[in-house]
């Protein structure tokens, strides 16, 4: 019961995680520029020359480990239910048709 409980605002820390990488990912200076590059002077005057890669990469970081545990979290929740769905179907005595009547 505990996991129920448990999987809906992980699953919704999950998505926002995903989401949130993906935005910092794409707004990481590579060689093409990437996003970065649409930003313009902008990121330049917030994160300074330098401070946008060490930023951007410790919040890389840390939004990557989040998704990671969500995501293993997450798995084992699911296979954890459903296991215990299928014990339960097991172990429940199935009725006969004449039983229904």
């Amino acid at each position: 019961m505990a996991e129920r409980l448990l999987t809906t605002p992980l699953t919704v820390l999950h998505v926002i995680a995903c989401l949130f990488l993906i935005l910092v990912v794409l707004l990481q200076p590579g060689k093409s520029g990437g996003m970065g590059a649409f930003t313009g002077a902008a990121a330049q005057q917030v994160f300074g020359g330098r401070g946008a890669g060490n930023f951007l990469t410790k919040t890389t970081w840390v939004t990557a480990s989040i998704f990671f545990i969500t995501s293993i979290t997450l798995a084992y929740f699911s296979s954890s239910i459903g296991d215990s769905l299928e014990r339960a179907a097991a172990s429940a005595p199935a009725k006969s048709p004449s039983e229904g009547k």
